[in-house]
């Protein structure tokens, strides 16, 4: 395939934002022009028993959304997120401040974005996204990119549905240009990636070193056990 159609597909992988999931943690600010309103829908104000001064700026307050989907919000109450895109939120949450406020401005950030990539990879684990926009090849970049053993032909990425409550895992051809297009091309939070072990190449290292092997099998094993461990006691 020529680099000009490449270039176009890139352009056409679309990125539809992250859905909301039980266990995400928001930080969430609340702003408008009268500072003293707004401080009583921001967490990090109304623990305080005296009003900062007009100078002091007001921090982001931190939501962990429950198993039933909800953040619990200063005044508001009970606020249903889960499925939601962080815009989505943002203007349920303008739309709720109205009464209450002037003009009110939220920003909405993901806190925990972690992604756990394990296998082939030089340097496996869960890695903390800097973007809430994560591509595959990203995330494999912050692992240090694959191994010369690494399979890229078959690598495996494994998702939980909230609606599920179930893992799904997909088999990902990253030798294949088509995979920007593809409708896992954007991670999720939690997400967790495998990349296999290409056997051809493995057998030609075991028939050298054969403990060499068994001692990165053990390894992978133990690391895939931490990510899932991590994920089930969130």
């Amino acid at each position: 395939m020529s680099n000009h159609n490449f270039e176009r597909e890139v352009t056409e992988a679309r990125y539809l934002g992250l859905k909301i999931k039980e266990g995400d943690v928001l930080e969430i600010l609340v702003s408008a022009f009268d500072e003293n309103a707004v401080r009583p829908f921001n967490l990090s104000s109304i623990n305080s028993t005296n009003i900062p001064d007009s100078n002091s700026a007001i921090k982001p307050s931190q939501y962990t959304v429950s198993t039933g989907g909800y953040i619990n919000f200063p005044v508001l109450g009970k606020v249903f997120c889960k499925g939601m895109t962080k815009q989505q939120l943002n203007e349920d949450l303008q739309e709720r401040l109205k009464p209450f406020l002037t003009d009110p401005m939220i920003d909405i950030r993901l806190v925990n974005l972690n992604i756990s990539v394990l296998g082939e990879v030089r340097s496996p684990g869960v890695k903390t996204a800097a973007t809430e926009r994560i591509n595959l090849f990203q995330a494999i970049a912050l692992a240090g990119d694959m191994t010369d053993a690494g399979d890229r032909t078959r690598v495996k990425l494994l998702r939980y549905s909230d609606e599920t409550k179930k893992d799904s895992v997909i088999t990902l051809d990253f030798s294949e240009s088509s995979i920007v297009n593809s409708p896992y091309y954007y991670l999720q939070q939690n997400d967790i990636l495998y990349v296999e072990p290409d056997t051809n190449k493995q057998i030609a290292a075991n028939s050298t070193n054969p403990n060499k092997a068994l001692f990165w099998q053990l390894m992978t094993v133990a690391i895939s056990a931490t990510a899932l461990l991590i994920r089930f006691t969130r």
